[in-house]
């Protein structure tokens, strides 16, 4: 792997397998009374947000927590950010108290590659704007083979804002990385304008996507992105590209419903859904655990797990 995990491009086949198998060796440790290994005693790691977050940042914290690292959480809010310091200069000052790993969700698209340039330490994207979310997509994809096994040839349906979507995008570049056939479904305007260019194939319709889809992802309509009408109501929206019982059952019976979080219940996904046996959306909460203890285990070169679970 390389010293970085900014986008999930940077990932070859064998990087994301290395990964995956990480976690499930990971994973046993979940399954004990005491869920902590000695790995990344002495090491330390900044959790660096500059945006709101509830999931990515304590299942962050949890991670490195349990491989016994020390761990500094760091919010814009409340800090010198507000006073006007730049990412550089609290960059520097992270640089200066010895972070090994800095883990940064920021507002701006490629703030984690500037970010790279300015520390010595690893740098663990954990969302820039619209761009990219990689370990969501890591932790998506560690859920998709725990349920059905290998991914190659596997039929993805990803619904919803993808054009405000950094979970998307770190899904498609990922999903067909590991052999999965990847299809986007939107209305036109939310789609990006270079989606074209992506490893994937674009829909409109979501009902002729169903009966062939091995997974189904919800996409969160991100109204705090939106600075114009994309569609008429939420009513249309949700009538034309949410996920209700009716539609549900005209999926394969092995199929199952994931949403990154946090949902609009009733939108995008109907309640009934969300709770429902296909569902896996409590299960990405808890792999996000450990697909991002494997991702600082290997980025921070913990020793060989055969001894130590």
């Amino acid at each position: 792997m390389k010293r970085h995990l900014i986008s999930a491009a940077d990932l070859t086949r064998d990087d994301a397998l290395l990964i995956l198998d990480t976690a499930d060796e990971l994973a046993k440790i979940s399954e004990r009374s005491i869920k902590k290994l000695p790995t990344l005693r002495g090491r330390t790691v900044v959790n660096l947000f500059f945006e709101d977050s509830t999931r990515t940042r304590i299942s962050f914290e949890a991670a490195a927590k349990r491989l016994s690292a020390d761990v500094i959480n760091f919010s814009a809010k409340g800090s010198s950010v507000s006073k006007g310091e730049s990412l550089k200069d609290t960059a520097l000052t992270l640089e200066a108290m010895g972070a090994d790993a800095v883990v940064i969700r920021h507002g701006a698209s490629g703030a984690p590659y500037r970010l790279a340039g300015w520390v010595r330490g690893s740098v663990v994207n954990a969302g820039d704007g619209t761009h990219e979310h990689p370990t969501q997509a890591l932790l998506d994809a560690f859920t998709m083979r725990r349920r059905l096994g290998s991914l190659d040839g596997r039929k993805v349906t990803i619904v919803g804002d993808v054009l405000h979507s950094r979970v998307a995008r770190s899904n498609v570049l990922l999903l067909a990385t590991l052999g999965a056939e990847v299809t986007l479904v939107a209305p036109p305007t939310l789609f990006p304008v270079n989606v074209d260019s992506w490893p994937c194939e674009v829909s409109y319709d979501l009902d002729a996507m169903l009966p062939k889809s091995d997974v189904v992802m919800m996409l969160r309509v991100q109204r705090e992105r939106m600075n114009a009408a994309f569609f008429p109501t939420e009513r249309e929206y949700s009538r034309r590209y949410g996920l209700d019982r009716e539609r549900v059952a005209r999926m394969p019976d092995h199929a199952i419903v994931m949403h990154p979080g946090p949902m609009n219940r009733g939108m995008e996904i109907a309640a009934e859904v969300a709770d429902s046996p296909r569902s896996t959306i409590v299960e990405q909460v808890a792999n996000g655990v450990t697909a991002r203890m494997a991702v600082l285990y290997l980025l921070l070169g913990g020793a060989d797990l055969g001894g130590e679970i």
